[in-house]
């Protein structure tokens, strides 16, 4: 593949000097114009050739406008990194719509980890169709990607490098990374290869550029830079293809996930009583172990409305130490928030090594509320579960402990309990209008949570739909559940 591109394209200075007055300036434009467009750009540069992809971040800055450009190195994992899913960094790096982010490196450090055996092949595929989702994911978000790969032969790279240190404005450049990564090129370019073939998709393809001749290098990045944004400008957002809502029926066959749900289990107040303190003081044991030993926890809490979900949380933090957890709200989306993909602001808040995050509500609303409102399309929705099961595959790979709750209630007890938080004085802020208005789209959301339990239970990240009409009952089978969950993954890890 990357033998193609050697050819030995150049470009003289006279031709190259004339050219990058006029192609500045439309950079410029063009990204002007992006600012007040309804999507991202993302340029990933990437090469066998360190110091080329180097000066290329330089020069895409030199030619645009920087300040409206983040660019972001991605050099070794640092410890806060190294305690997420790998693609936890690109995630946070995301650009929102109207910005521009450069991403550098990663793409040959993760070549050589793999040619030097540090990465096994099963976490090798692993991290290739996840690097994969992602694309996919930004694509049909509507992000432009245009991604560059910068190639040149082995003989001239070593050429190239002697010249360099010899020459005392340039040698600063090289240091012994560069013979390093040359010496093991022959191992480390079929990996690389096989990276380029499998991440180069419709909407996002890996432009191969020879870097030989830095003008012709310069120019061709800057004018495919260029091309790509007045094209995308000028047509409407890229999105996945739209599919009739009737080709998602139910996955097996008339099977109703909520409607085998026993909601008359209970449990009276002083069993209660003695099974909490006994859960929660097992709960704040597996806890402490999990946090010596850097196993994450991340517990997802979804339910009718007044389904008991904050209290069930209370009880699980009880047990926790206040360092060891956060709370994460989660309400409509932010202004801000829509400016990136939907699982944006979920990443962003995974827990370091050891520690818990209980999301109340998540990002399953993308095809519940989202769903049922109208406030996603049928491609949107429809394509969320795989995007989710990527998500949530890459916390269990990592190690995290993964739990789901479905906190379920009857229409009969849902209703007494609004008519209850009317009549509660410090309870009336939890009732609503819209409280009501959901009722009656009771038996959508009973299809939309049927669809979502089967489309999106895995081994290491399953649904627990929970008979929550009797506070207490819920509050232990969850408690119950949490444990012997974290029980497991720490035997395991």
């Amino acid at each position: 593949m990357l033998k193609v591109a050697e050819v030995g394209n150049s470009i003289d200075k006279a031709t190259f000097k004339a050219a990058v007055p006029q192609l500045r300036l439309e950079l410029v434009n063009a990204q002007y114009d992006l600012r007040n467009a309804d999507f991202p750009v993302i340029i990933w540069i990437a090469g066998d050739d360190r110091i080329a992809a180097n000066e290329v971040v330089n020069r895409i800055n030199e030619w645009m406008d920087a300040r409206f450009i983040d660019t972001r190195v991605f050099a070794d994992y640092s410890q806060e990194e190294a305690d997420r899913p790998a693609l936890w960094r690109l995630w946070r790096a995301l650009p929102p719509k109207g910005k521009t982010a450069v991403f550098a490196g990663g793409l040959m450090r993760t070549a050589t980890m793999r040619a030097n055996g540090e990465i096994d092949e099963e976490s090798f595929g692993s991290w290739l169709r996840h690097v994969r989702g992602m694309q996919n994911e930004m694509v049909a978000e509507g992000a432009l990607v245009i991604k560059f790969f910068f190639h040149t032969p082995e003989k001239l790279q070593r050429k190239k490098l002697k010249k360099a240190e010899a020459n005392p404005a340039q040698g600063w450049q090289v240091d012994q990374r560069d013979w390093a990564a040359l010496d093991q090129l022959g191992e480390t370019m079929p990996i690389v290869e096989r990276i380029l073939r499998e991440t180069s998709a419709p909407g996002a393809p890996w432009t191969i550029v020879e870097a030989t001749n830095a003008r012709y290098r310069d120019l061709t990045v800057g004018r495919t830079i260029l091309a790509a944004l007045q094209a995308r400008l000028a047509q409407a957002p890229i999105t996945g293809p739209s599919v009739a809502e009737s080709v998602f029926g139910d996955v097996d066959g008339e099977a109703n996930v909520l409607s085998g749900v026993d909601l008359n289990q209970s449990l009276d107040k002083a069993t209660y009583r003695k099974e909490l303190a006994r859960l929660q003081g097992r709960l704040r044991k597996l806890s402490i172990e999990a946090r010596e030993r850097g196993v994450s926890t991340v517990l997802a809490f979804e339910g009718w409305d007044a389904a008991g979900k904050g209290g069930v949380i209370r009880r699980l933090t009880a047990a926790l130490e206040a360092g060891d957890y956060r709370i994460v709200p989660v309400a409509a989306p932010t202004e801000e928030e829509r400016k990136y993909p939907y699982l944006w602001r979920f990443w962003r808040d995974l827990p370091p090594a050891g520690r818990f995050v209980i999301f109340d509500r998540t990002w399953y609303g993308r095809v519940l509320v989202e769903r049922i409102e109208g406030f996603a399309d049928a491609a949107e929705w429809q394509r969320a579960y795989d995007e989710i099961n990527d998500f949530e595959a890459q916390l269990a790979e990592r190690g995290y402990y993964v739990a789901k709750f479905w906190l379920h209630i009857s229409q009969e007890e849902q209703l007494a309990r609004f008519q209850a938080r009317e009549e509660t004085p410090y309870k009336q802020h939890k009732i609503t209008e819209e409280d009501y208005r959901n009722r009656e789209k009771w038996d959508d959301y009973v299809g939309a949570v049927d669809q979502m339990v089967l489309r999106t239970t895995t081994e290491r990240a399953q649904w627990h739909v929970i008979p929550a009409n009797n506070k207490y009952f819920a509050r232990i089978a969850v408690l119950k559940a949490v444990t012997k969950g974290l029980r497991k993954t720490l035997r395991e890890s």
